[in-house]
């Protein structure tokens, strides 16, 4: 097999591989909200109104799951990802230059991975690209048969 032709069948299936990179970025950004309004997944919830945390883990949770769904993907995305910018420059930068060296390592792929998804849009499997599949591509025109 050429290296044309594989790039060509790899690349019918981007729309695909980035809706569901789109699904598991935004599935991983919601949980890290839930878990620091709701204090689950093994960490202790932030105290309501605390800055900068409990913004975050709202911003977390309502950008990750708009981002999960595929809704307003670009805007909740553009918001997540300079928040992420902001986390790392704030709160890690500070302890070493490197993601491995200061703890930041999460924060910068969220900042990263979500500037991506600003670019290239939702992909497939987005909750409006289903509905929209889903619904009559026109309606008849009154006294036509369906």
């Amino acid at each position: 097999m050429s290296t044309d032709r594989l790039s060509d069948r790899l690349a019918g299936h981007q729309p695909l591989v980035l809706g569901l990179f789109r699904i598991v970025l935004g599935l991983l950004f919601a949980s890290e909200g839930a878990a620091t309004l709701f204090g689950v997944l093994g960490r202790k919830a932030s105290p309501t109104g605390d800055w900068p945390f409990w913004y975050a883990g709202v911003i977390e949770l309502v950008c990750g799951v708009l981002v999960l769904l595929g809704v307003a993907t670009r805007g909740a995305a553009f918001l997540s990802s300079g928040a992420m910018a902001f986390a790392y420059f704030t709160e890690h930068q500070q302890d070493g230059l490197f993601p491995l060296q200061n703890g930041g390592l999460a924060p910068a792929l969220f900042c990263w991975g979500f500037l991506l998804l600003v670019f290239f849009g939702p992909g497939s499997l987005s909750l409006p690209g289903l509905l929209r599949r889903g619904a009559p591509s026109s309606a008849p025109a009154p006294g036509q048969a369906r």
